[in-house]
Parts: C-alpha cells; structure tokens; sequence
C-alpha cells in the first residue's frame, strides 16, 4: 500500500499568496522525507474551517485554488 502525504502549504487563512519559489523550496524539503510521487498539494484547510468562516473573499479563494495547480504543474508537470 502506498501512502500519500498531502502538503498544506498554502493557507487559507488570508488571501495573501504564498512565492512559487517558497513553495518549490517547501516540497524540496519534504522530498528529504517523502518521495516525490507520494506528495501531492492541497489548501492547508477548508476555506470556512470555522463557524464564522475565514478572513478571506472568494477572489482570493480563486486564485489560491489557481495557486494550487501553478504549483502541482511547476512541481509535476502538466497532467
């Protein structure tokens, strides 16, 4: 069985966005751990992880959703 690890580096916590290059340097330092074809990258956690919800508006939701594939494809390439 092969276990997955899902990298929350990018928090959803405020709209600011997280450097590429802080993020490629993230998984270059989880690879000392975990192979790369077992990593994969998510939002740290749900947009509304609380009752009241996050400081966060929904075009900043998008372009973190929009984060997250510009990382998964600079980190593995188009799918």
């Amino acid at each position: 069985m092969v276990a997955w690890v899902m990298a929350g580096f990018i928090t959803t916590k405020t709209g600011k966005l997280e450097p590429l290059d802080w993020l490629r340097a993230k998984f270059d330092e989880a690879t000392r751990y975990v192979d790369l074809d077992q990593l994969g990258i998510a939002p740290q956690c749900g947009f509304a992880s609380t009752e009241h919800g996050n400081a966060i508006t929904e075009d900043e939701e998008k372009r973190k959703l929009e984060l997250v594939v510009q990382t998964a494809q600079e980190i593995w390439g188009e799918a």
